[in-house]
């Protein structure tokens, strides 16, 4: 098995009118943010399906499926990454090795499915005992990319009951205008609320009159529906 074949096997399951709804859903005409991305029409489950056969490939191998002009073709090789992080099987030092390769080529993970399937399990996992000031470089990024990589990788210390992170970079990026991180951020700041409502709350009771309405609407989704109204009209 080699990074040739898997990628052959994905141009072999490529579906053109699935590519065509999949370039107007990832917006990747002129001026939008997925401007010139490639789509083969590859759906997920069938992506991992092909993949979960490579899952041996080693970094270097997936280095130039990860640098493809081919969407499909870099997802496949970031679910080989993610699951090459997480095994048991993976040394100290391949790990090491995977969050470099990721660091050093987030040029390539330009779209948010890209972001939310892979930043979390690698950069969040690896900086759980860690420093973790790369987020907050990458939240000052002029990469739009790179500033959402910077909150959603953050889901991984919610899962380990840890919030500040995301409250402090939530604070960093809440006024953002593109409308992916204002989804990002809201997205994630719910998902503290699940966990522990007082963080939320004391945040949103902070800056609510400043939040853009798609951010905090992401954010109230799960409070019970008297504090939504409360906070929306607040905000109107």
């Amino acid at each position: 098995m080699s990074a040739e074949k898997l990628k052959a096997q994905l141009l072999a399951a490529a579906n053109a009118t699935k590519a065509r709804d999949l370039l107007r859903f990832f917006k990747t005409g002129k001026g939008e943010y997925g401007e010139g991305d490639l789509f083969i029409g590859v759906t997920v489950p069938t992506n991992r399906a092909i993949t979960r056969q490579y899952l041996h490939l080693p970094v270097e191998q997936l280095i130039p499926l990860l640098r493809c002009d081919i969407h499909e073709v870099r997802l496949s090789a970031l679910i080989c990454m993610v699951e090459q992080y997480k095994s048991r099987r993976t040394s100290e030092q391949q790990r090491q090795e995977i969050v470099d390769t990721y660091i050093a080529n987030t040029r390539y993970i330009n779209n948010w499915d890209l972001v939310d399937l892979s930043v979390y399990h690698i950069i969040g996992a690896h900086l759980q005992h860690r420093d973790r000031s790369l987020l907050y470089r990458w939240a000052q990024s002029s990469s739009l990319w790179e500033q959402r990589m910077s909150i959603v990788a953050t889901m991984w210390f919610i899962r380990q009951g840890e919030y500040d992170d995301t409250i402090r970079l939530a604070e960093q990026l809440c006024n953002h205008p593109h409308d992916l991180i204002q989804k990002a951020v809201g997205w994630l700041l719910r998902e503290v609320g699940k966990r522990d409502i007082n963080p939320l709350t004391d945040f949103l009771d902070t800056h609510y009159t400043t939040l853009p309405r798609t951010l905090l609407r992401y954010a109230i989704e799960r409070l019970p529906v008297e504090q939504r109204k409360h906070y929306m009209a607040r905000k109107a």
